[in-house]
């Protein structure tokens, strides 16, 4: 089956260029170094899958024509992955039936708590608002969306749950920082991975360069592409100084996938 995985935002919270900052990344006129807000888009046997909706996401399905979309699968309910969620408006204007949404239980009452109109079943077809079929999924597991198999797994962030999420052979794991060697079960086999790392130093949220590094070659992936990346880290500077299937990722970067 054919598949394909495209990077709509490959940058941190703040996205590339940080507002007020002047420092040479954010300075650059390397487009490899604008950053829209984290997100990817998996096309899949005819289908479309995004994962996250950030506060980017109007741009960013502009940029990229999705004008159709078959499911959102949502990692954690972080500001930078979810804020842009109101944008998903349009897709129930065309296909006039909700569109199935992938989370875990503990982002589905994170949702509840800061986007309360999203359950007004009163006006279940309003236009002011998406129209999302929620799909509560344990901490590991395998969902069954438009007929395709897409594999769940949880880790952590400080004190959020995170849902990584696996096709084939190919895995989508941001924001972690803490996790259990059980997660490695759920990576088994996977050749091409996407992983978070914000900078090359450590902090309570994220992974430095190393720690993803260290974290692919547990996973053994054939190929791994970094994301959420900071403005300390210049893509010219670094993607040389990575192991040879190590890469930066960036904003646009499509590959195909096996499924």
């Amino acid at each position: 089956m054919e598949a394909s995985f495209l990077f709509l935002g490959t940058g941190a919270s703040t996205g590339i260029p940080v507002i007020g900052c002047d420092c040479a990344v954010c300075r650059s006129a390397s487009t490899f170094n604008r950053r829209l807000r984290p997100s990817g888009l998996i096309r899949c046997g005819g289908k479309v899958f995004l994962i996250d909706c950030g506060p980017d996401f109007r741009q960013q399905a502009l940029r990229y024509h999705i004008n159709h979309l078959d499911a959102l699968l949502l990692t954690h309910t972080h500001y930078d992955h979810i804020a842009g969620i109101d944008e998903l408006r349009v897709y129930f204007f065309h296909n006039k039936q909700p569109l199935p949404c992938l989370l875990s239980k503990e982002s589905f009452q994170e949702l509840k708590k800061h986007y309360d109109y999203l359950f007004d079943r009163e006006n279940h077809a309003s236009s002011v608002k998406p129209n999302l079929q929620f799909q509560l999924l344990n901490d590991s597991g395998t969902a069954i969306v438009e007929g395709i198999q897409i594999k769940h797994f949880s880790f952590s962030q400080c004190n959020m749950l995170v849902t990584g999420f696996r096709i084939g052979e190919f895995a989508y794991v941001t924001d972690i920082r803490n996790y259990s060697d059980e997660i490695f079960l759920s990576l088994q086999g996977v050749q091409k991975l996407v992983v978070s790392a914000i900078s090359n130093i450590a902090s309570r949220a994220h992974f430095s360069v190393d720690e993803a590094i260290e974290f692919a070659n547990k996973v053994g992936a054939q190929e791994t592409w970094l994301t959420h990346i900071g403005h300390s880290i210049d893509h010219e500077k670094m993607n040389p100084l990575l192991p040879p299937n190590i890469h930066m990722g960036y904003d646009g970067l499509e590959f195909k996938i096996s499924v």
